[in-house]
């Protein structure tokens, strides 16, 4: 079993140019995209987060029982659903806005125990911003960590929601050392202000940094780097793609039985390539369609 712990959210995604053409609402949220992806790619999957109640919150819970992932683990909550209105750029690159504040998924508490045969957890996003919930999410990072879990961690960095840029890296390094395996943007490591081989020496055992539509680089505790190119497709827009990457990798290496930091030492480079060629495979399929829809174990497969 994977659980995913974050935070989901409705995006509002423009069908066409104009500030105020149709937007159309779509199931979202990084970790939630995550979960997603995981159950269609067919891993045992589970999803820990506080939802809302309303018609959206609703809707979120469908897409997930939909993909088969568990959702006993979710915590309810009166308060509305976050909204995040995306931009499309013309390369198909989201930006977003943000509408957050009284909204369910920043009340997250921290559970008593994770789902039974919990193997990994993932976190990431806005859900390690938003206090009090962000507290809550990283409690349960640390805990899982000194518990033996694998943790994965994309912190998909949304500095809008950053008023004070410094404690976030700070408080990002202190995450490191309960961190297996990191996934960061080119984009996030420079926001950050740190190289993968000084991250790797805080805890980690392996970093991927996703490079757009040029490929994956993973960096490894040994010295070792591997780099795969990415997959040509007529990009709609890149919601998502990153989220299906996390995704992908969590459900290769469940495939391989390495979740561990030892397991992932010994990947070695053709383990390494086959794993980030799958993961680029996947996210590529995603940015073919428009918001967040990560495909499934076969589309992957045959693509």
């Amino acid at each position: 079993m994977i659980v995913v712990a974050g935070e989901a959210l409705i995006d509002l995604v423009p069908q066409e140019a104009g500030a105020l053409a149709g937007l159309d609402p779509r199931r979202g949220g990084g970790p939630y995209n995550t979960a997603v992806a995981l159950g269609r790619l067919g891993s045992p999957a589970a999803f820990c987060s506080r939802v809302s109640s309303d018609a959206f919150g609703e809707a979120l819970l469908d897409g997930l029982r939909e993909a088969n992932v568990d959702v006993s683990s979710v915590q309810r909550g009166a308060e509305p659903t976050t909204l995040a209105v995306a931009s499309i750029g013309t390369d198909g690159s989201a930006r977003y806005s943000f509408y957050v504040e009284g909204t369910a998924d920043r009340l997250f508490s921290a559970p008593d125990q994770l789902p039974p045969g919990t193997r990994a957890v993932s976190f990431g996003t806005c859900s390690l911003v938003l206090e009090p919930g962000a507290s809550a999410y990283e409690e349960l990072m640390r805990v899982a960590s000194a518990q033996g879990v694998f943790t994965a961690l994309d912190p998909n960095i949304r500095s809008v929601l950053i008023s004070d840029a410094d404690a976030y890296r700070a408080r990002f390094k202190s995450w490191l050392p309960s961190v297996s395996l990191l996934k960061v943007s080119e984009e996030d490591a420079d926001w950050l202000g740190g190289t993968p081989r000084e991250w790797l020496a805080s805890g980690p055992a392996a970093i991927v940094v996703t490079r757009g539509g040029d490929g994956l680089t993973v960096f490894t505790r040994d010295g070792a780097e591997h780099s795969v190119p990415g997959e040509r497709v007529d990009v709609v827009d890149t919601i998502g793609a990153g989220d299906t990457v996390n995704a992908a990798l969590l459900h290769g290496l469940t495939a391989r039985d390495a979740l561990s930091a030892t397991a992932l030492a010994g990947l070695g480079a053709e383990g390494w390539s086959e794993l980030l060629r799958y993961a680029a495979r996947a996210a590529a399929i995603t940015c073919s369609r428009a918001g967040a829809e990560p495909p499934y174990a076969h589309e992957v497969d045959g693509f």
